[in-house]
């Protein structure tokens, strides 16, 4: 079977037509930066590569801390003017936004498989997550906002590459609704075209938006610190979650830290193997790229073998490859399960942990091989990663204890309830967790002592948004929660002395 790129989705073809739909965020040599209302050459162009196939795909700029707050100046002032447009227009405004990002949302879709290698599917349904989750917000932000106020500046917002349109850009939107300017930083690793054509029809209807790029090196205290931020929204990383909070100590600044848990799925006294095998396919989505990713298995040990039963036909049936990918020119493009990791380097690193956690006594029940993914002729494949599944991941590997984010998973054995939640509490907290048990009773009585924010019983949990709240217990999380009304309460003023629902020091609100 030879494959061949899906007509109309070469990627010189998809750059022409965001340049086409958004002339004013698109130089020749580079994505352009939007602050103080207009689009900027400012910086120093480097180079973004797709992990699809290695190709060059366009340069992303570099500005210097210097400019980083000429634009937050820029947009403090922008805030300002934004906080006093009444709800009505603010409505409008972000209504017309949502429905040009919609008249542009399979363009939009193929940005993200050709800069984050997210399968059409996917892809899509990141972009039409994000619309969805706005539109509920517009039908109810009159009583969300009712009694409360806008801010003292905007709302600054750091995210990774992963979800670009359902994060970020959504809680862009919301914040924006509630009368708070927005500042975004473009992921260093993806996205960036993506979000270059969204913020350039975001500013077309109105919206006060800034959009910067550069290293976290040198914006990161600017995007943090500056006196005139109103709050801080990060996704990401422990390690830069971290330095993000410490820079936010002594500020008393309003912030919302999402970071990496390792997410666990008990399997204790249960036999209702056909539903958790429908769980288990889906959960490979985007190679397991997310933050409520379930990388982690932890199986009573009479059940090893009723689980193996369910999960290894899973696991091998798992299908990737180039998400643009298919056999005839009429062909739809391909329902994969994942394509690429973000970079070769990634893959390079995730490869590199497997065969140590190997060389300490892990036990490869699986080990899947590129030969079974679907690529083009010659492609580079240096980003893809095949299914691994390893039982008993000795405690001194990083795989015992930390997030993979990769379509890696590890099993472990244990013999007693205090031995199921101690595994599945092993990275000291997660933003979700599920347990499969028959008794659900007992599900619940062992769920109170799982330390993740959402805990499922025989089905998984996700971030959720619209009406449904989002966080994490222990280091998974800091500061407020967000999702539904939380999210508004968040990023708006209510009566003083008001407490927020988070994971705040001394004091966590789970509503």
């Amino acid at each position: 079977m030879t494959l061949r790129l899906a007509p109309g989705t070469a990627w010189d073809d998809v750059l022409s037509s965001v340049a086409a739909a958004a002339p004013e965020a698109v130089a020749p040599d580079r994505l352009r930066t939007l602050f103080a209302g207009a689009w900027h050459d400012a910086g120093t162009p480097a180079p973004l590569h797709s992990p699809v196939d290695g190709r060059r795909l366009t340069a992303l700029s570099r500005l210097g801390p210097d400019t980083a707050r000429d634009a937050v100046r820029a947009a403090a002032a922008a805030h300002q003017r934004w906080a006093s447009v009444t709800l009505g227009t603010r409505k409008e405004r972000v209504a017309a936004a949502v429905a040009a990002l919609a008249e542009h949302r399979d363009l939009l879709a193929l940005t993200l498989a050709w800069e984050i290698g997210k399968p059409w599917r996917l892809a899509c349904a990141d972009v039409d997550r994000a619309l969805d989750g706005v539109r509920w917000y517009l039908t109810q932000i009159d009583r969300q906002v009712l009694d409360r106020d806008p801010l003292p500046g905007p709302v600054s917002n750091i995210a990774s590459w992963n979800y670009p349109m359902s994060v970020l850009v959504h809680a862009e939107l919301v914040q924006l609704l509630a009368g708070n300017a927005v500042i975004a930083k473009t992921p260093s690793q993806g996205g960036a075209v993506c979000l270059t054509l969204a913020h350039a029809l975001m500013a077309r209807a109105g919206l006060p938006v800034t959009l910067l790029s550069g290293g976290g090196e040198e914006l990161s205290a600017v995007l943090v610190r500056s006196p005139e931020i109103g709050a801080v929204a990060f996704v990401g990383g422990r390690s830069n979650g971290g330095k993000v909070a410490a820079a936010l100590l002594d500020t008393g600044r309003r912030h919302f830290i999402e970071q990496e848990g390792l997410n666990a799925w008990g399997v204790w006294e249960f036999s209702q193997w056909d539903l958790l095998a429908g769980h288990l396919r889906r959960g490979f989505e985007y190679g397991k790229q997310r933050c409520t990713a379930y990388p982690r298995f932890v199986v009573q040990r009479e059940l090893v073998d009723a689980f193996l039963d369910v999960y290894l036909p899973v696991v091998r049936a798992v299908r990737f490859g180039h998400p643009l990918a298919v056999e005839s020119a009429g062909d739809p493009l391909p329902d994969l399960d994942y394509g690429p990791l973000i970079s070769a380097a990634r893959a390079a690193g995730l490869r590199h942990r497997v065969a140590d956690a190997i060389r300490g006594g892990a036990v490869p029940l699986y080990r899947g091989s590129l030969s079974a993914g679907r690529f083009l002729p010659g492609q580079d494949t240096s980003a893809y990663v095949a299914p691994v599944a390893l039982l008993a991941p000795p405690g001194r590997s990083r795989l015992m204890h930390a997030e993979p984010f990769g379509p890696v998973d590890t099993i472990v054995v244990v013999d007693t309830e205090e031995e199921l939640l101690a595994a599945m509490n092993a990275s000291n907290g997660a933003l979700v967790a599920s347990l499969a048990v028959d008794d659900e009773e007992l599900g619940a009585k062992l769920a109170a002592d799982v330390q993740a924010f959402k805990v499922g019983i025989n089905r998984p949990r996700s971030r959720g948004d619209r009406e449904e709240p989002f966080g994490g217990l222990g280091a998974s999380w800091r500061g407020a929660f967000v999702g539904g009304d939380l999210l508004v309460r968040a990023v708006t003023l209510g009566e003083p002395g008001e407490r927020l629902a988070g994971n705040f020091p001394g004091y966590v609100a789970c509503p």
